[in-house]
């Protein structure tokens, strides 16, 4: 299955079944609030997180995926088949900081693998209330243990019946979690089949509709008018949608013909063979409109969100604070109905009320109209969160929210998004056309409980809201009122605090660990500068960012967003005696902060701006006392630097000059070692009339280093050298061997030694330099006009030939151990014949090793690939192999993540031309 159901295989549905059923009742046996399964992905190495339960998709975005041989619970229990327990946040900070800096919350979880015969698929998890110590979990344990086995047996079960589908590429399925209370409104089920168009009603509903059995005219147009006469022709289309594979993805709010409130919910039946293909539930809530209409006359803002994000009730005060209609809230996800809250410091609170019992309080400035049409989005902002998935979209046009359960089986995936900067992956955020609140006034108080039943009208726009979230097992309730009201409590007093920024004071505190975390993944220097991009700039409110590195004495721009196009242009490459900010923080090693433009002017006379208003700040970028650069903050409005945020920005700006020399290091030594090995690897290959050859070389692309791999074909005698190798390790060492050692056999086959002889002397070569560094290597000497070839190899995987009627097999030749660890090893000859058409395969690891994987089963897929290849052309001077080369390499070149470099090395002997006439 490659993503959450597009496959049109039955296989699809019936996965997605067994994930959804075994995370379903992981949480109720383990008493958590949410959980989910990761599954394999396609791409070695790669886990893709393929439910989720009780919690938002969008909001958990930097999760879906993640690399088997990263430092986090789900990675340790699917690389090393453990089951990890982690009671609370201390042992998960005592066991994995990473993880734990990223989610610093009050929690607890369990990680077990999914196993079924020798093969791990996945792991299933479960968040849960934090205990003391892990010994209170174990019968919990014990039950998540029997669910991950039998879920393995499963999917066992299921890749027998179908190899190779048993696997994720796609986006979560995101679920809401099994209900812990018992609901006091009435519901019912129903079952429809599109093809004799017979409608089946439960009890329950008949009760509902107020439609006996004996009185229903068992057609769908009846049910559509019973359920909400209005809206018949919308229920309708939705049920032909439903049909065909596209089910809602949230339920659909409609209202009887009294005006009461019912929701819709369809779904299709998981597995094809199950009748009827439509089932679908209609709830009218209960008691519930009684404790709304209780709610609506309370002075403060009281709105609710179930556990995947979808606001399920706003009161007018609410709805008149948050700036938008109820009628543009109810039903929709919160970051749809409210842009505005898309912001790193929101979602971090929010994350913390879904995982911890506690209420969470919290300050946020409400932006005015003018900020809410101007506002840039997620993506312009950078936020790390946000950026990567700007809020849901509608659920029409799902362009990367999460798919609903019952989306399994009908929508296409999403693209991956698993680069170490995933913001590329996310579209812009949905459009609304009410973009922010009229007008501020000027009561900011609340109103009388009055009358008006949308009082969105009044804008508090500027001004400081104060946020509580009490969690629930099922959904969250939040309430909101005007700071003021609550300045002189202990939680005000910490945050009610304005800022012209639009960010609580506080905001910034728990970014520094966000981007050391982040920086730890960066690379490259322009990766770096993303980085800052996304975690520094929405922490702060800032909306533009510069990035100059020192080279002899001049700096130039690497990364620069939210300046004017060309705007920069006139200060690339200046001078440091340059009487500039941006130059003289970093000769002074002192951070420069200006809280208006005019501020910078009196300090800078005749600096050119890109801004009348705004504050600038400009941090030297200095690691262990070496300059590396400078950095440039832009806000759009007046603003002044606390103390604490100068210390914060300074201390940043240390992190990110470490960063940014580590990359510079590790671009210059990759530039290096890349140079070095295009350089020693051959330009072109040694030619014959009766021979035809190809090459092909792939770095790995885990940490940009280049690896040691190499082939070659060298004039030997009257034949050729078929060459070849791979040396342990990477980098520039492991590059400089490589050439070392292909000198080395290159001189060794032009003298026409004997294979072994070659093995032996290059054996003999290695030890002397003594570099530290093994190394494999297949040495084949043909001769084209007869076929015969005589090989020999060092710990090198075996080769392979394609015999002209298409019969490939694996050469088992005898072979000694790797090059440069026995002085005294040796290497038999193997001798064989090639016939014409007949196509011999030399390659490297790379090639055919997977992680997790046995490399037997590679080298099986790639001679299943080479048999598959067709027959070379007959005519003469055909180039066949190169095509050959492609597909074989097809798979590996177009891989995110290659772990090691590969090399592959094809040769077909063409039969001789016939004698030309006497």
């Amino acid at each position: 299955m490659t993503g959450s159901g597009e496959d049109a295989h039955p296989t699809a549905g019936r996965l997605t079944a067994l994930l959804i059923d075994a995370s379903t009742e992981a949480i109720s046996a383990a008493g958590g609030h949410s959980g989910g399964v990761y599954l394999r992905s396609r791409t070695p190495g790669l886990l893709r997180l393929a439910v989720l339960s009780g919690l938002p998709g969008p909001l958990f975005r930097p999760w879906w995926r993640l690399h088997a041989d990263r430092p986090f619970p789900v990675a340790d229990a699917y690389r090393l088949g453990v089951q990890v327990v982690l009671p609370n946040a201390t042992e998960t900070m005592r066991r994995y900081p990473q993880f734990a800096a990223g989610l610093p919350f009050q929690f607890g979880s369990l990680y077990v693998p999914v196993v079924g015969g020798s093969t791990t698929y996945g792991v299933l998890t479960v968040l849960r209330p934090a205990v003391t110590d892990a010994a209170e979990v174990l019968s919990e344990h014990d039950r998540v243990v029997r669910l991950a086995q039998e879920l393995g047996a499963a999917l066992r079960g299921l890749e027998d019946a179908h190899p190779d589908q048993v696997a994720w590429d796609g986006e979560p399925i995101c679920l809401r979690p099994p209900t812990a209370s018992t609901s006091l409104g009435r519901a019912g089920r129903f079952a429809w089949d599109p093809e004799t168009a017979d409608i089946t009603l439960d009890e329950d509903l008949h009760t509902l509709l107020g439609t006996p059995p004996s009185e229903f005219p068992g057609t769908v147009e009846a049910f559509a008018e019973a359920v909400a006469p209005t809206d018949a022709h919308r229920i309708l289309a939705t049920l032909r949608d439903t049909a065909v594979g596209r089910p809602p993805a949230l339920p659909l709010y409609l209202r009887a013909e009294d005006g009461a409130l019912r929701l819709l919910d369809l779904w299709n039946a998981y597995e094809p063979p199950a009748a009827p293909a439509v089932r679908g539930v209609v709830v009218a809530p209960g008691p519930g409109p009684t404790a709304d209409s209780a709610a609506d006359l309370l002075p403060d803002g009281v709105f609710c969100v179930d556990r995947l994000g979808l606001v399920v009730y706003a009161n007018p005060r609410a709805a008149q604070l948050l700036g938008r209609p109820r009628a543009e809230l109810v039903g929709r996800d919160l970051w749809e109905a409210v842009p505005w809250l898309r912001r790193p410091d929101f979602e971090d609170h929010l994350r913390a009320a879904l995982l911890t019992p506690d209420p969470v309080h919290f300050h946020l400035v409400r932006p005015s109209a003018h900020e809410s049409e101007t506002r840039p989005t997620a993506q312009d902002t950078g936020s790390p969160l946000s950026a990567q998935d700007a809020g849901p979209p509608p659920p029409t046009q799902d362009a990367g929210s999460p798919l609903s359960a019952r989306d399994a089986a009908s929508r296409p995936s999403g693209q991956d998004a698993g680069s170490p900067l995933p913001a590329q992956d996310a579209g812009p955020p949905p459009p609304t056309q009410n973009a922010g609140p009229p007008p501020p006034t000027q009561n900011a108080g609340p109103p009388p409980p009055a009358q008006d039943p949308e009082p969105a009208q009044q804008s508090y726009g500027g001004e400081w809201l104060a946020l509580s979230v009490h969690s629930g097992p099922d959904r969250l309730t939040c309430t909101v009122r005007p700071a003021s009201r609550v300045k002189d409590s202990p939680e005000g007093q910490e945050t009610a605090e304005l800022s012209e920024t639009g960010m609580s004071p506080l905001a910034p505190l728990y970014r520094p660990i966000a981007l050391a975390i982040a920086l730890t993944e960066a690379v490259t220097a322009r990766q770096v500068s993303a980085v800052v991009m996304r975690e520094l700039l929405p922490a702060f409110g800032g909306r533009r960012l510069a990035i100059y590195l020192l080279q002899e004495r001049h700096l130039y721009l690497e990364w620069e967003t939210g300046f004017p196009k060309g705007f920069l242009a006139p200060f690339e490459g200046v001078d440091l005696s340059t009487h500039l900010p941006g130059v003289e923080t970093l000769t002074t090693g002192r951070p420069l902060f200006f809280d208006s433009m005019e501020q910078l002017t009196a300090t800078y006379p005749g600096i050119p701006l890109d801004a009348t208003e705004g504050a600038r700040a400009f941090l030297p970028l200095i690691a262990s006392g070496r300059a590396v650069g400078s950095c440039i903050l832009g806000f759009d409005r007046p603003r002044s630097f606390s103390t604490e945020e100068r210390t914060v920005l300074t201390a940043l700006a240390g992190l990110i000059a470490h960063a940014m020399e580590k990359a510079q290091r590790y671009e210059s030594e990759t530039a290096l070692a890349r140079g070095l090995q295009q350089a020693l690897l051959p330009r072109r290959l040694a030619a014959h009339p009766q021979l035809e050859t190809t090459g092909r070389y792939l770095p790995g692309t885990a940490g940009m280093e280049v690896g040691g791999d190499w082939y070659d074909v060298v004039e030997s005698g009257d034949g050729l050298a078929l060459v070849i190798g791979d040396v342990q390790g990477h980098g520039v060492q492991a590059a400089a061997t490589m050439g070392q050692l292909r000198s080395a056999v290159r001189a060794f086959a032009l003298g026409d030694r004997p294979p072994d002889e070659v093995m032996s002397s290059t054996n003999h070569l290695l030890i002397d330099l003594d570099p530290g560094l093994f190394a494999s290597c297949c040495y084949i000497r043909l001769d084209p006009a007869t076929g015969v070839a005589r090989a020999a190899r060092a710990g090198h995987p075996p080769p392979l030939l394609r015999s002209p009627d298409g019969r490939t097999r694996v050469l088992d030749l005898p072979g000694g151990v790797v090059l440069g660890v026995a002085p005294k090893a040796r290497y038999p000859v193997t001798e064989l014949r090639m016939e014409p058409g007949a196509i011999l395969a030399l390659y490297t690891d790379g090639l055919v090793e997977r992680p997790g994987s046995d490399i037997d089963e590679g080298i099986t897929a790639l001679r299943v690939a080479l048999a598959k290849a067709g027959a070379p052309a007959a005519r003469p001077g055909g180039r066949f192999l190169a095509g050959v080369a492609d597909r074989l390499t097809a798979t590996a070149r177009h891989a995110l993540d290659r772990p090691d470099d590969i090399a592959l090395l094809l040769a077909t002997r063409r039969a001789a031309p016939p004698p030309g006439p006497h």
